[in-house]
């Protein structure tokens, strides 16, 4: 290994110090077979500037002493890739890419062997320093599959849709309203947004009728009767993001029963859109 290899992976490491990592389940196989979930995918990819499909060519140890927050186990690399595809993003980029990654060590303290094996990653570009980048979060090296590479395009293209559904902050205010006749009326959910942007949730009652809902991401009234089906970027906003008991003050009800009311909507919708199961990071 060159002199000059070394001391650009001793640079590079004094410069970009947000240690990376790569779970050991990742380099088992494909992203489905290593149980990484769509909440995992869209999580990765709604924080990256470029998600890059890369083979990874050579690898260097950089010193322990010069990686801070090197958890127990682990190493720290400095990973020089060629560039296959940029699946997202505007930044540039040449046949190679240069990042940190942290890899564990098994019981005889060597690494995995990743030499030429194909990934996909998950970064932000470092500023002034070209060809450089920086991994989003510990996970954000995964294995490339032609599975996963399709799943990570499908959550790209929700991501980048004219449509796409605003990130869901909380709830901001929920409303139930009895109708004329008996076991008759709705809940309206009204959703806080990251970037202040209509979305809410209604749900809908009518006698002797199971309740139906659905959700808005726009002005217009939610489409009641098909609520986002799982594993979409609708649901993912949902499901990941509403929180599992109502604000105070957020139920502006009138009266007991209609308090009581939208809350257990509010529950059955949680309950209808299910767990968000995610697994990276989680030590699963």
């Amino acid at each position: 290994m060159s002199s000059k290899l070394r001391s650009l992976a001793a640079g590079f490491a004094g410069i970009v110090l947000f240690a990376q990592a790569v779970p050991a389940r990742a380099q088992e196989g494909t992203a489905a077979s290593a149980g990484v979930t769509y909440a995992d995918i869209a999580d990765l990819a709604d924080s990256s500037g470029l998600v890059i499909h890369a083979q990874i060519r050579k690898l260097v140890r950089v010193a322990d002493e010069r990686s801070p927050g090197l958890k127990q186990g682990m190493a720290r690399f400095y990973v020089q890739a060629d560039t296959k595809a940029l699946l997202t993003g505007s930044t540039p980029l040449g046949e190679s890419v240069a990042y940190l990654v942290d890899l564990p060590l098994d019981a005889r303290g060597k690494a995995p062997n990743l030499k030429k094996q194909e990934v996909l990653l998950f970064a932000r570009a470092v500023k002034g320093r070209p060809g450089e980048i920086q991994l989003v979060s510990p996970e954000a090296q995964q294995l490339w599959t032609p599975e996963a590479d399709a799943e990570v395009r499908r959550v790209l293209q929700a991501l980048v849709s004219p449509d796409a559904p605003a990130k869901v902050t909380g709830v901001r205010e929920i409303l139930y309203v009895p109708g004329t006749l008996a076991g008759q009326g709705e809940t309206q959910i009204f959703l806080s947004t990251k970037d202040g942007s209509a979305a809410s949730i209604t749900v809908r009652h009518e006698p002797g009728r199971p309740p139906i809902w659905g959700a808005s991401f726009s002005e217009l009234i939610a489409d009641v009767g098909n609520p986002p089906r799982r594993d979409t970027l609708e649901w993912y906003r949902l499901a990941c993001f509403l929180p599992n008991a109502l604000p105070p003050k957020a139920n502006v009800s009138e009266g007991f029963a209609a308090r009581r009311q939208a809350e257990s909507d509010y529950r059955m919708v949680l309950g209808e859109l299910g767990v968000c199961r995610r697994t990276l990071g989680q030590g699963v």
